[in-house]
């Protein structure tokens, strides 16, 4: 991904979605953008008109801390915007978001036991890994069983973008498919800011810009966000719907990699259905390690 291109596509469009009464400026008369003017920002930020025409056209290297906190606050980012704004800066500079290697994360994460016997231990909620590709490289025995329309009967690695936005499958699976595509969209936004050299990564953006205009327009936005902790809703097809709320925890392990944990509200009717998938689970798992002699191994 080209880094003056996303400084100026990502600083444009913050700038036009402020209003001149959001920034606590008069928008006067005969005023033919929506957003601000780059005079504007210029003043908010407290810097020249040539300086931040010079950052908004790319030219964001050697741009200096308070700078980049001036020109945040003046566009009102948000924690994630700003941190999004300062790692396109390090890009710009030369400067990794971390010293450690994020593209062997998945491979030592697949040959390192403890981490599978980590999930192991927990039972009672839905938990995978996921590197910053979207793809899912180890799930719970639960997890296995939830996100089933997804990893499917093995093959091709799961990757839960290429499953909302090309899989038809996934406008059921998610009942706020249009939410869940905007935030999808937006993670991989902000994690191709920190590590914009990642070319599996550019791939993955390519291939579904090409094949889904609505990722591309989501793209195109230039919206970022982090996961954190939430609740979303599923529609899983063997226990229907469910409302379960999340958690993302970074593996340090494995820079790159985060572990997302998904569980019920006790008591709830949602409770009862995470309880009767893990049932359906390991029911599954039986059949398939314990088949009737003179029969094929039945699959879940």
């Amino acid at each position: 991904m080209d880094n003056q291109s996303e400084v100026r596509e990502f600083l444009m469009s913050r700038r036009s979605r402020l209003t001149p009464e959001q920034a606590g400026l008069s928008a006067g008369p005969n005023r033919r953008v929506a957003g601000l003017r780059r005079t504007e920002v210029a003043t908010l930020a407290g810097v020249s008109v040539e300086y931040y025409a010079k950052l908004e056209r790319g030219n964001i290297g050697g741009a200096s801390s308070s700078v980049l906190e001036a020109v945040a606050r003046a566009l009102q980012l948000d924690d994630t915007e700003r941190s999004h704004l300062f790692d396109l800066a390090r890009a710009a500079d030369g400067i990794p978001h971390s010293g450690r290697p994020r593209g062997r994360a998945s491979k030592s994460a697949a040959s390192r036991p403890s981490l599978q016997w980590m999930l192991s231990t927990i039972t009672g909620g839905i938990a995978i890994v996921c590197n910053q590709h979207q793809d899912v490289v180890a799930t719970n025995e639960l997890g296995r069983a939830f996100y089933s329309p997804i990893i499917g009967d093995g093959g091709r690695t799961p990757n839960l973008a290429r499953f909302q936005f090309l899989d038809p499958a996934s406008r059921d699976f998610y009942p706020d498919w249009d939410l869940f595509a905007q935030m999808c969209v937006a993670i991989m936004r902000t994690r191709a800011g920190r590590d914009p050299g990642n070319k599996q990564l550019q791939d993955l953006v390519g291939e579904l810009s090409t094949r889904s205009d609505t990722f591309r327009t989501l793209w195109g936005a230039h919206n970022v966000r982090t996961h954190g902790a939430g609740t979303k809703r599923f529609n899983h097809p063997v226990v229907g719907e469910l409302t379960l709320a999340f958690e993302e925890l970074t593996i340090t392990a494995d820079p790159g990699l985060v572990l997302m944990v998904y569980s019920a509200e006790p008591g709830s009717a949602s409770a009862e259905r995470l309880q009767l998938l893990a049932s359906w689970a390991q029911t599954a798992s039986a059949l398939v390690m314990s088949p009737v002699a003179g029969t094929d191994p039945v699959k879940p």
